[in-house]
């Protein structure tokens, strides 16, 4: 069985490793970002007065 020649080597990485980029780009761009809430909430803070 013959070897594949060291271009056609080059080209199947490269070609896998555009695949690869791709599919991890479109994954990355298809989230839209969360929104901020223009409304803050306030955050309850509890101060415990510890009596010994």
């Amino acid at each position: 069985m013959p070897q594949m020649m060291p271009m056609e080597w080059t080209l199947l990485y490269l070609t896998f490793l555009a695949t690869f980029l791709m599919f991890n780009i479109m994954n990355y761009f298809a989230q839209l970002p969360n929104k901020q809430s223009k409304t803050k909430e306030s955050i309850n803070i509890h101060k415990t007065n510890w009596k010994w």
